[in-house]
């Protein structure tokens, strides 16, 4: 691990040399003895060099005290050189895990060839993802419309660039702008930008950044008998999730896709699928709603996460009948559809489409439900329910998660939360059995511990994208 020693070599040279908190007591320095994992204590040298970074970040996370330095397949180490299982794969991002070699070797060779050019002038690997985006989904048996491709930086903006798409095709149909609300659902989660936020109805988010922008309507997520009312003449745009990834691991019924379906249908509404975390096979199919009949299909798709296996990027994907409402000059990105990231992603949606990959994702699906039933079983008065599709899961528990994500970093293994009380599970999708039981042997130990443990563990509030109020 020479690369570890070298950055902890160089980090010493920014990090206080002394350290002014008195010596651990007898308790903590067995406790830390007994992990394998124990998260740096106050004078580590990872403390004092996240002290000294930490003035210059705006704060916006809330993270644990380990400082993560070097990835290889479904594995982590941070800069004390302790390795972590990873669960989490950067939040349902590396799919591929992490540094896989053909995307670091493309890289390479692409950052020697060319970066940037801007959206002034064609570039031969932007029109070659968006083909075959187009293509794969086809052929995947979901979104039978898919016909063009927006390509940006991030989830946000394509979900920022649905909701531009879905008003245009509004004000095209009905030129007086009757028709330009927004309906997304309760307990989603569809980006930070003031579009996408007032998408996503948490009031503790919105409010400090008040008032949302309007023509945004809420629903309840599965509630077919709502949808009559809410989805109405008004409504430019439906945008839903079909798998809740934030709100906690909530899987959409396939009759209530399908109504929204024909509800937009009867008023003339565009509906968006928001893919971003379930979508590229992490379900086992391309897109989640793979499953459903083409009548249930959407007018737009939106992806980002997996789609650059944690180089940033982000598409919007629509019909033509979207696409001919979009014109020249409507939207644009700088830096979106760049020749490095197009290239990545290029590969990584060839490798993503594969279906051994994919059957993979289902039988791996099988490990972790064998292995939740048994911690079910052996902790019956902590775990409620299992909710998911493929290799994004969740544990729905009786009791706030974090001390048990505590102790299962501290004895080496990544997991967050979602929703309420909700344990949270993408991993990458090359993940082994052999990982896979690992993990669930130290989730274990972990929940043993936040259970029977007669000292206080405290957990790192914040391990998800955007926590319910109380967290």
């Amino acid at each position: 691990m020479r690369e570890i020693v070298s950055i902890r070599r160089n980090a010493a040279a920014m990090a206080v040399p002394t350290s002014s908190q008195p010596e651990q007591s007898a308790s903590d320095i067995h406790r830390e003895a007994s992990l394998p994992n124990p998260d740096p204590p106050k004078d580590s040298q990872t403390a004092a060099i996240v002290d000294e970074h930490l003035q210059y970040m705006v704060a916006t996370y809330v993270r644990p005290p380990p400082m993560m330095v070097k990835g290889k397949g479904c594995y982590v180490w941070d800069i004390e050189n302790r390795r972590y299982l990873d669960f989490t794969a950067g939040i349902a991002v590396n799919a591929l895990g992490h540094c896989d070699p053909e995307m670091a070797r493309l890289m390479g060779q692409q950052a020697r060839t060319l970066v940037h050019t801007s959206n002034l002038y064609h570039n031969p690997w932007t029109g070659a993802l968006s083909q075959l985006l187009v293509t794969k989904t086809r052929s995947s048996g979901s979104m039978h419309g898919a016909s063009k491709v927006f390509v940006c930086n991030s989830g946000s903006e394509a979900n920022e660039a649905a909701i531009k798409f879905a008003r245009k095709v509004g004000k095209i149909r009905q030129p007086s702008g009757k028709q330009h609300e927004i309906v997304s659902f309760n307990e989603s989660f569809h980006g930070r930008t003031m579009g996408s936020l007032s998408a996503t109805p948490n009031p503790k988010y919105q409010k400090p950044f008040g008032p949302m922008i309007p023509g945004f309507r809420y629903g309840t997520y599965n509630d077919e008998a709502g949808i009559e009312n809410l989805v109405n003449e008004r409504t430019c745009g439906v945008i839903v999730e079909p798998v809740q990834g934030e709100g906690g691991v909530n899987v959409a019924t396939a009759s209530f896709l399908q109504a929204l379906r024909n509800r937009c249908n009867e008023v003339g509404a565009v509906l968006i699928y928001d893919e971003i975390q379930c979508g590229l096979s992490r379900t086992g199919q391309l897109w989640a709603h793979a499953n459903l009949p083409p009548s249930a299909h959407p007018d737009i798709v939106t992806t980002a996460k997996a789609l650059g296996n944690g180089f940033p990027i982000g598409a919007t994907m629509v019909t033509e009948e979207v696409a001919r409402c979009v014109v020249t000059g409507d939207h644009g990105t700088t830096f979106g559809g760049n020749p490095l990231a197009c290239r990545l992603a290029h590969y990584i949606v060839s490798r993503l489409s594969d279906p051994e990959l994919q059957s993979g994702v289902v039988e791996k699906e099988k490990t972790f439900r064998v292995g939740f039933e048994r911690l079910r079983k052996r902790f019956p008065e902590l775990i409620k329910e299992v909710r998911g599709r493929g290799l994004i899961l969740g544990l729905q528990l009786t009791q706030a998660p974090t001390p048990i994500v505590t102790a299962a970093r501290e004895r080496g293994l990544l997991i967050i939360t979602a929703g309420t009380n909700t344990l949270r599970f993408v991993p990458p999708l090359v993940i082994s059995n052999e990982e896979i039981e690992e993990g669930l042997g130290i989730l274990e130990q972990a929940m043993e511990i936040a259970l029977n443990s007669k000292e206080q563990i405290d957990g790192t509030k914040g391990q998800q994208e955007m926590a319910p109020e109380g967290r």
